[in-house]
């Protein structure tokens, strides 16, 4: 669903950009909540997963394919404010390295698939996880829904743009039948991905899902035969307190590295390997764009020129070579500038400083 330059008009890309970088601002200020020392380490990587999964399009109608927007992801996995920044990053690396959406499309593209996918994905999932049995599939369920209801919600927000802002003259009612139409498709793969990304991460480390917190269950005792709930574990004797934070700060990176580096591996064979195979077809939005002309006012990307545009490395002649270079260099670049962000927007809340040079 990216959105190249020229389908909007510039007074409209104007006013999403403002509106982007405002949520963005607002994005900053709660991932200083969000991120702790369970969220920070992946936060990157994150948004480096995100990136190489969009690279393997699925198809899902007739000449169409589809693929991860990554919004309901990010929010379950680490949060929503700290999603919308994993999104971002993603469509800013996108569109500077590789000309996928367009530059002055950038608030558009961050206003729909980073900020419009993330809030409502997420609304949807604290709703569910609410009226649901507390457990760890209901996790899972409620991802898939959440997840499911968010890109055709991203449809309905681009078809409103392009009704204030459209540069070619298309009936409104049919961008909006094809446009949700086609993305309620996408969509089943959206919630598929992101339901089996969840799952699997909490099976192994249900503490690192964000949107799994405060849903453990207390135990219960039977008294008199009745249920009732055991009481809380007694608090560690002051004493204790410093050893105990000492040895959970000595362990708290180790614990996380083998799911960074399985995260890691699994980005890199996505993007380097199995993007190869993904579909050629064009994307719901590519696709609408051009049953319905909407494509017409298109213009060149400004970074077309770039070494890695289309996902492929300049004057790398095996295509499958070039795309694995293009996809593995995307997804490094993707969690070091990520990795960045989030860590000094973790600072930022610790208040540590920052190391010179």
């Amino acid at each position: 669903m990216h959105v190249p330059d020229g389908f909007i008009n510039a007074p409209t890309s104007a006013a999403t950009g403002v509106l982007a970088a405002g949520a963005l601002a607002v994005s900053l200020k709660g991932a200083r909540r969000e991120l702790d020392e369970r969220t920070a380490p992946l936060a990157g990587l994150v948004a480096a997963f995100i990136f190489a999964v969009q690279m393997l399009n699925f198809p899902v109608a007739a000449g169409t394919s589809g693929h991860l927007l990554g919004g309901a992801l990010a929010a379950i996995l680490v949060g929503p404010f700290t999603g919308i920044l994993c999104v971002s990053v993603v469509l800013l690396m996108q569109g500077i390295l590789f000309a996928d959406g367009g530059l002055t499309a950038l608030g558009v593209n961050v206003t729909d698939m980073a900020i419009v996918t993330t809030v409502v994905s997420y609304a949807v999932f604290r709703g569910l996880v609410k009226v649901l049995p507390r457990t760890r599939r209901s996790v899972t369920v409620a991802s898939f829904l959440a997840a499911l209801v968010s890109v055709p919600a991203a449809a309905v927000v681009f078809t409103l743009i392009y009704a204030i802002g459209g540069t070619t003259d298309v009936s409104i009612g049919k961008v909006a039948t094809a446009m949700i139409g086609v993305h309620v498709l996408i969509g089943i793969g959206e919630a598929t991905i992101t339901a089996l990304t969840i799952g699997a991460v909490i099976a192994v480390r249900p503490d690192l899902v964000y949107g799994a917190r405060g849903l453990g269950q207390r135990l219960k005792l039977r008294v008199d035969g009745e249920l009732v709930d055991a009481p809380a574990e007694a608090p560690a004797p002051v004493a204790a307190v410093p050893q105990a934070l000492g040895s959970a700060r000595a362990g708290r990176y180790p614990r996380h590295r083998p799911l960074w580096i399985a995260g890691l591996l699994t980005s890199l064979v996505l993007a380097g390997v199995v993007s190869f195979y993904a579909s050629a077809s064009p994307d719901g939005l590519e696709k609408v764009a051009i049953d319905q002309g909407i494509d017409k006012k298109a213009e060149r990307h400004a970074s077309a020129g770039s070494p890695l545009a289309d996902y492929s490395v300049k004057d790398v002649r095996d295509a499958r070579l070039s795309g694995g270079l293009a996809g593995v260099i995307g997804v490094g670049a993707t969690v070091v500038a990520g990795s960045a962000v989030f860590w000094a927007v973790r600072r930022r809340r610790t208040g540590e400083p920052a190391e010179a040079g």
